[in-house]
C-alpha cells in the first residue's frame, strides 16, 4: 500500500485505495468551508489507517461473497452449509436430516458438512442411524471413507487420524485408494491413517484372532498364520478379507482355511483365488452366505 497517496495523494496512486474511494464515495463528507490541511504523519497512525482500510476491504469481500449451498443436515433447527464445521465441547450435538437419518456427535468432536448428504469426521465420535437408501450417506475420515449400506453404526477417530468402526445394524463399506473392507452388523474394523481400513472381525471373535488381526493391520504379515489358526466357522468374514491382503504366495493357505470353514461354490476355484482373479474372489465371498457380491459391489458406483 502507498502511504503517501493515502495521506496527501502525493506519489503514484494506489489501485486498492482508489477502488475503496469509489465504493465509499456516496458517504463522503462534503464541507464547503476552509481547506483542510492534513496533520503531520505519525508511524502508528499510518499503520492504524492501513489496518482499517484492510478491514474494510475484507468486510466488503465477505459481504459480497456468495453463501455456500445448504446441506440436508440441521442442528437445533439451523441448516448446515457446505464447508461448515461443527465442534462440540463438553456437550454433545445432534444432526438431523429428514430424508437421510440422525447423527449424534459426542463431546470433544469435530465434524464438517462437506456435501448434501456427506460429512467428514476429523476427530471424536459419531453414532449414525440412517434410513436413506444404501450408498447415499458417506462419512470421510483422515484414513478411510465409510459408505452406508443401510445401517446403524458408531465411528471413532483419534487425534492421530486413526479410526474404529462398529456396526450394529446393516452394513458399512470402508474404503480408500482401492482398499476395501465390508463390515456387517455385529462386526468392527480398525482403520489407520497411512494404511487405510484393516480386516474386520466379529465382536465375539476369540481374543487370539482379534490380537492377530490387530498385529496384521499394523504391518506384521507374520500374524496371518495366527489368524488362520484362531478362526471359527463364523470368522470366514475375516479370512476372506485376509485373502485380499496377503501376498500371492500366501493365498493358497488362506484359501484352504476358508474352504475348511465354509463350503465353496462353483467358480470359487483355488487357482483363481491364488491368481487374484476378481470373479473367483467374489465367489469365495458368496460362499459365506452374507450379502451377495452383486448387491454390495454396486456401492462403488454410487458415492462418487
Amino acid at each position: 500500500m502507498n502511504d503517501d497517496w493515502l495521506w496527501d495523494r502525493s506519489g503514484p496512486p494506489d489501485p486498492e485505495i482508489e477502488r475503496l474511494e469509489r465504493t465509499l464515495a456516496p458517504l463522503r463528507y462534503r464541507h464547503h468551508g476552509a481547506h483542510f490541511r492534513p496533520a503531520p504523519r505519525r508511524p502508528w497512525a499510518v499503520a492504524a489507517a492501513a489496518a482499517a482500510v484492510a478491514a474494510v476491504a475484507a468486510a466488503l469481500a465477505f459481504t459480497h461473497a456468495p453463501a455456500a449451498p445448504e446441506t440436508a443436515w440441521q442442528v437445533a433447527g439451523a441448516r448446515l452449509r457446505e464447508g461448515q464445521v461443527l465442534r462440540t465441547g463438553a456437550a454433545p450435538a445432534t444432526l438431523e436430516a429428514e430424508a437421510v437419518g440422525r447423527v449424534d456427535l459426542a463431546p470433544d468432536s469435530e465434524l464438517r458438512a462437506t456435501a448434501e448428504k456427506r460429512l467428514s469426521l476429523a476427530r471424536g465420535e459419531l453414532h449414525a442411524l440412517i434410513w436413506a437408501r444404501p450408498r447415499e450417506f458417506v462419512v470421510d475420515t483422515p484414513s478411510a471413507r465409510a459408505v452406508d449400506l443401510g445401517c446403524e453404526y458408531t465411528l471413532r477417530v483419534d487425534a492421530g487420524g486413526d479410526g474404529m468402526l462398529n456396526v450394529s445394524a446393516g452394513w458399512v463399506a470402508f474404503a480408500v485408494h482401492g482398499r476395501e473392507s465390508f463390515i456387517p452388523a455385529g462386526a468392527q474394523c480398525h482403520t489407520q491413517k497411512h494404511r487405510g481400513p484393516g480386516i474386520p472381525y466379529y465382536d465375539d471373535a476369540p481374543e487370539a484372532l482379534r490380537g492377530a488381526v490387530e498385529a496384521f493391520d499394523r504391518g506384521d504379515h507374520g500374524a496371518a498364520a495366527a489368524i488362520l489358526a484362531a478362526a471359527r466357522e463364523r470368522d470366514g468374514l475375516t479370512i476372506w478379507h485376509l485373502l485380499t491382503r496377503v501376498e500371492p504366495a500366501e493365498r493358497g493357505a488362506v484359501y484352504d482355511r476358508l474352504a475348511e470353514l465354509v463350503p465353496m461354490l462353483p467358480g470359487a476355484s483355488r487357482e483363481g483365488a491364488v491368481r487374484g482373479d476378481p470373479e473367483a474372489i467374489d465367489r469365495c465371498w458368496d460362499a459365506l452366505g452374507l450379502e451377495n457380491t452383486a448387491w454390495w459391489r454396486g456401492w462403488e458406483r454410487r458415492w462418487h
